[in-house]
């Protein structure tokens, strides 16, 4: 425990080394990871996280790089999880992310990490919460989560954001229409960038229209922010709607409200996660042969599952 303790207070000094060798330990799952958020977790709990998602190709690591340049200008430090597509043989992250971000290498108020998503239903990887934690430990003022453009499964960053971000690009076929189902849902605060675009006035009006239809059980109206982000343009605007979103959030309760049901599906996570292992444990072999059975439709899943459960301690 010696190690994790000097690791951890490394971290808490500042030290990004000892942040980058944390978050290794959290992504790969050991048990040195959970002890080290263990020890932090009481020092976090002070930064805005922010969710940035959309569709493939609308520009969000671009708008994202925009954000950390413009929130350095104001002396904040931000920290970066973008979790990447990953090949379900391989493991390992596309770093695209990073090197986009790449001019940000060198600054000690900035730091960014590529974790790969592992086929994870919603694009986060099965770490972020635990990123997010160390991060925000480590004293980083704004964390944002970049995640994999997936459509609706996308719904899962609110479970991690307090603000969550839905960047969307005119010129994609029918792109509003292809949000409505899961990210009109989720957004805090829209984004139309690539704003050079001769549609981009049209893709504003049909996301206000949408939003006007729709029926907010909330005060917030998420605002509708164009930006250029190659060019820099509409960021402070954007950044803006961010911090206000942040305020609202504060002095309407809803930020305690949000952070307690963020509280409740991590440790269900964790719960879930636990459970499996400890299953596993005891059921052994069983398991894979439970596993063959129903492939070879001999079992059916319900009729297995509860034998395993009802199995007794060896």
């Amino acid at each position: 425990m010696g190690n994790s303790d000097n690791l951890a207070q490394r971290l808490l000094n500042g030290d990004k080394r000892a942040l980058a060798r944390a978050l290794s330990k959290v992504e790969r799952g050991a048990m040195e990871g959970q002890q080290l958020v263990a020890e932090l977790f009481p020092a976090s709990g002070n930064a805005h996280i922010i969710g940035v998602t959309g569709s493939p190709g609308t520009g969000k690591s671009t708008l994202v790089n925009a954000l950390i340049r413009h929130w350095r200008s104001q002396g904040k430090r931000v920290g970066v999880v973008a979790v990447d597509p990953s090949s379900p043989y391989s493991g390992g992250a596309v770093l695209g992310d990073r090197i986009r971000m790449s001019e940000h290498t060198n600054d000690a108020g900035v730091f960014i990490r590529s974790m790969a998503s592992r086929g994870t239903l919603g694009g986060l990887s099965r770490a972020t919460g635990d990123a997010v934690t160390l991060l925000d430990a480590a004293g980083y003022d704004l964390i944002l989560v970049e995640t994999v453009g997936a459509g609706q499964s996308e719904v899962e960053i609110a479970k991690e954001a307090q603000t969550t971000v839905v960047v969307e690009v005119p010129g994609l076929g029918d792109d509003v229409q292809a949000i409505k189902a899961g990210l009109m849902e989720i957004a805090d605060v829209f984004a139309v960038n690539k704003a050079d675009h001769p549609r981009a006035q049209q893709t504003a009006l049909g996301l206000r229209m949408m939003l006007d239809i729709a029926n907010h059980a909330y005060l917030w109206k998420p605002p509708i922010v164009k930006t250029i982000a190659t060019r820099g343009e509409g960021v402070d605007k954007l950044a803006e709607a961010i911090e206000q979103h942040r305020q609202f959030l504060a002095e309407s309760g809803q930020l305690a409200q949000r952070q307690r049901k963020r509280a409740s599906d991590e440790l269900f996570r964790v719960l879930r996660r636990e459970l499996f292992r400890q299953l596993r444990e005891r059921v052994g072999d069983d398991y894979e042969a439970a596993v063959a059975r129903i492939a070879a439709r001999e079992q059916d899943p319900y009729s297995a599952a509860r034998e395993l459960l009802e199995r007794p301690e060896s």
